[in-house]
């Protein structure tokens, strides 16, 4: 491979790249100029062929661009799976269009000091003022600004009573055989 590039760095001529000519006032690279009385030739900007790889000197050029990071989608947990908090306010809100209903939700100052609005998932809960809770990621679609839900069954927050189905997101036992 390296042997490869000092060769193409030595030999100029195994690249087939178009050359300037002063009579080409415009450079235009979809379609090169013969003669000023010939048709202009495009050059096919598709190939089948997989696309050759910058070379050295592009790549000095700065032909590579690096990606933009991704935006965090929870950013107060900071890619921790979950934070413990502090609940400040506990309320009710109604959803967005088309939904009607009432969402359970809370206001929570995480150990990082941030203050989240976190939903309440399930039927009833148990959470009030002063009440630690954790919070996870995973917002609350028909809630704008939620990006936050409160884990059920963990610290001072209970589990939903007589579930059945999905126990484990909501933080309940398997009920006793009878």
């Amino acid at each position: 491979m390296l042997l490869q590039l000092l060769r193409r760095l030595v030999r100029p001529s195994a690249f087939s790249f178009p050359r300037r000519t002063a009579s080409c006032a415009i450079h235009n690279p979809i379609a090169r100029v013969v003669s000023p009385t010939s048709l202009v030739l495009p050059i096919r900007s598709f190939s089948a062929s997989a696309p050759r790889p910058a070379t050295f000197n592009q790549v000095l050029r700065g032909a590579r661009q690096s990606q933009t990071a991704r935006k965090l989608r929870s950013p107060a947990l900071a890619n921790r799976p979950e934070m413990k908090g502090v609940c400040l306010k506990v309320g009710t809100t109604k959803p967005k269009k088309p939904n009607s209903g009432e969402r359970k939700f809370a206001r929570v100052r995480l150990s990082t000091g941030q203050v989240v609005t976190a939903y309440i998932p399930g039927e009833g809960h148990n959470v009030q003022q002063h009440s630690v809770v954790l919070v996870r990621g995973g917002r609350a679609q028909d809630c704008p600004g939620v990006k936050y839900r409160l884990v059920r069954g963990a610290l001072d927050l209970g589990g939903v009573g007589n579930r059945i189905t999905s126990r484990s997101k909501y933080g309940t036992k398997k009920p006793k055989a009878t």
